[in-house]
Order: structure tokens, then sequence, then C-alpha cells
């Protein structure tokens, strides 16, 4: 009887191949996309635009997040994550074509949220892709590897997003706005022909028989653990989209280039926090040193106090640079924590087969929360203001103070323990 071992070596040697490829092309793509965020936001703000206004350029951008992760997930599911990739870097090339090419005379609010919303597409095309892909090389029985990886792969998404920001900055402080995205599409068509140059056969298995139906998941854990997302991600970009930049370059008085660097800086860190979570929670859970949804739970509200903190600083008259910079920078790390957990946990609680569809649900509630974060940080900030320089944050922090003690409240219905998964992975499906 032949030994079967060369075969499965094969198979899990070209799932990791295709993985680190498809990790690199969504690395690419968040820096990218990181870079757009900045050129778009202080090129528009220093055109005089309000900060309502500079939040409705991205109000597509997370409603086209939204449907993809609806949709793509099905997509992913019924033909491979291979497809959802090479979707997502060509329409990121066609987003950044419509900013970079068109004429000076089209870049008003209507082209430029159409364009978002198809970046919005790319991004959340690309993310699913990454994080799904991650369960299908990850043995079964691996939950504290697939933890460890997990955080890697958020965090370094997250630092990758910062250096996007300093980009950006960099691009807008060298070069016309235009010329700036002409790059970062020289970027991404690089990074589209080196994916399909080198990758060999599938990502992951396609299931001809998943039903558009299946995307809303019957599992109530995903359910719980999605509704908290939805609040974690509003009370981030309910103070951090707009309110926080405009804040800093309006009150503070920095230029959009210390803006966008601090910014950057901040990400990168959250990223790293992110990518170290696993090792800084490891003698604070129990059993096997996996998180659950107490860990969830204890994180969300201690992040809670964060804002609040920050808020009553700020009305207390303790010097604006001080609280903000120093509070942002504790509320970065908890933050981080508290989603890196929530990136693991959503694996944990899904099966293999269903990794996917339930990864897109989980981020199409993602989402919904920066949906929600980005309107209400431009909204907020403009009716703080008619009260005072600093009532437009302290507003969004407020708002985000609520919306984390809501998600904090939603994860007490989480599991405290993880179940096993009905259907194991199978690293011999991965394909050639």
């Amino acid at each position: 009887m032949s030994d079967p071992s060369p075969g499965r070596s094969a198979a899990s040697r070209a799932g990791l191949r295709n993985y680190v490829l498809v990790t690199g092309a969504y690395w690419a793509d968040t820096v990218t996309d990181g870079a757009t965020r900045m050129l778009v936001l202080f090129y528009f703000y220093n055109l005089g635009y309000t900060p309502l206004a500079v939040a409705s350029l991205f109000i597509f951008y997370e409603v086209f997040g939204i449907l993809t992760n609806l949709f793509g997930g099905y997509v992913g599911a019924r033909f491979g994550l291979k497809t959802t990739l090479f979707i997502g870097l060509g329409t990121q090339l066609v987003a950044l074509s419509m900013l970079a090419f068109a004429p000076r005379g089209w870049l008003i609010v209507a082209w430029v949220m159409a364009s978002q919303a198809l970046s919005g597409i790319a991004k959340d095309m690309t993310k699913m892709s990454s994080k799904s892909a991650v369960k299908l090389i990850v043995p079964e029985d691996s939950s504290a590897t697939l933890y460890r990886w997990v955080a890697i792969l958020t965090g370094s998404k997250n630092a990758l997003k910062g250096v996007g920001f300093f980009l950006g900055g960099l691009l807008l402080t060298l070069l016309d706005f235009q010329t700036a995205l002409k790059a970062l599409v020289a970027l991404v068509a690089i990074t589209l022909v080196l994916a399909a140059l080198l990758m060999r056969g599938g990502l992951g298995e396609a299931n001809k028989k998943a039903k558009f139906a299946q995307m809303f998941s019957r599992n109530a854990a995903v359910n719980k653990l999605a509704a908290a997302r939805i609040f974690l991600f509003g009370a981030r970009d309910v103070w951090f989209v707009v309110g926080l930049p405009v804040f800093l370059s309006s009150v503070l008085g920095w230029t959009f280039w210390q803006s966008g660097g601090f910014l950057a800086l901040w990400v990168i860190g959250y990223g790293i926090v992110q990518a170290a979570t696993p090792g800084l929670l490891r003698s604070r859970v129990e059993g096997q040193h996996e998180p659950d949804g107490r860990t969830a739970t204890i994180l969300a509200f201690v992040l809670a106090a964060l804002p609040a903190g920050i808020a009553l600083g700020l009305s207390a008259g303790v010097a604006p640079s001080t609280v903000v910079v120093g509070g942002l920078i504790v509320f970065g790390a908890i933050f981080a924590l508290n989603s890196a957990v929530h990136s693991y946990l959503i694996l944990a609680y899904t099966d293999s087969d269903k990794v996917a569809m339930s990864v897109g649900f989980y981020y199409m509630a993602n989402a919904t929360g920066r949906l929600a974060g980005t309107v209400l940080s431009g909204a907020l900030y403009q009716w703080g203001l008619q009260s005072g320089p600093s009532n437009g944050l302290i507003a969004c922090l407020w708002a985000s103070s609520a919306f984390v003690l809501v998600a904090g409240l939603l994860s007490l219905l989480l599991p405290r323990h993880i179940g096993p998964r009905s259907k194991p992975i199978k690293l011999g499906d991965l394909g050639d």
C-alpha cells in the first residue's frame, strides 16, 4: 500500500505557497488603501470641505464594504478564495484609476464616492480571502497556532495600514494628488501580475452547493460576536475617521503631514500590539491559553472607560495635546487586544467548510460598524463645533464610549469556552 504522506505534503506546500501570495497581495492592497484614505481626506479638507462633507466621501466605501462581505463570502465559498482575491485586486485598480486619470473637473463628491465604493469592494474582497485562507492551512487541532497566525495577520495588516497613512502624507507632500494616485496604481498593478503568475492551483475548495441563504449565519456564537463587532468598530471610527484628524489640524494646529504621520505611527503601534496579543494575554486566560467570550467582555469594558476619560479631560481644560495623544495611545493598545481576540473567535466558532461565508458575514458586521462610525464622526464633530472648538471631538468621544459599552454587554452573551467544530480541516483538500 502506497504512503499517502507525500501527496498530503505536496498539498500542504501548495496551500502554504498560495497563502503567502494571497497575504502579500492583501498587504499591498492594505498599504494602498491607507494611502488613498489620507490622500482623499486631506486633499478635500484642504479644499474647504466641511467635516460632514469629508465623511460623506467615505460613506459608499463602507456601504459597499457591507455588501461585499455579504456577497463576497458566498462567492468565496462557491468559486474559491482565489477568485475573490483577483476580483479584489482588479477592482482596486479600477478605483484608483478613476481618481488618478480623471480630468480635474471630475473630482467632485459623486465621482469620488463612486471610486471609494469600488475601493470598499476591493479592500473587503482581499481581506476576506486572506483571513479565510489562514484557516485552511492550520490543522484543526492546533487552536493555539490558529490564534497566533490570526493575531500576526491582523496586526501586520494594521501596521501596514499605518505605513499607508504615512505614504499618503508623504506622496501628497512630494507630488500632486493625481500623480500620487498614479504611483498607487502602479503598486496594485504589479501585485496583481505577480499573484497571477506565481499562484498555483486554487486556494481552498469551492463548494458548488453553497447557497446564498447560508450567508446569514445560524451559528448563535457568530451572530453575537458580529453584533459586538458592529459596536466595537463603530466606537473606533466615530472619532478616528474624521473627528480626530480634523481636531489635530484645526484645534492643535498640526499640518496634514504631522497629522498623517502621527496617525500612521498610531496604527503601526496598534498593529504591533495586535500581533503580540497571544503573548500579552497568555497569562490572563484559562485552560489552553486561548481567549474566549469572557476575554472579549473584560477588554470591552476596560476600553469603554478610555474615550470617556479623554472627553472629561478635554472638558476640564487639560492640555488638549496631552490628553488626546496620551489617551489615543492607551485606547489603541486596548482596542488592538480586543480586535485580535474577535478575529480569533470568529474562526474558532466556525466550521472549516463554512469559513468563507462566516468570515464574510462577520466582516459585513464590521463594515456596518465602520459605516455608522464614519457618518457619526462627521455629523457629531460638526454639531459639537457650534458650542466650542473642542466640543466636536468631545461629542465623538462620548458616542465612542457608549458604543463600546454596548459591545461589552453583547460580549457577555458569548460562549465562555470554544466547543469542537463539526467538520475538521482536511489539508489534502487544498488542491494542487
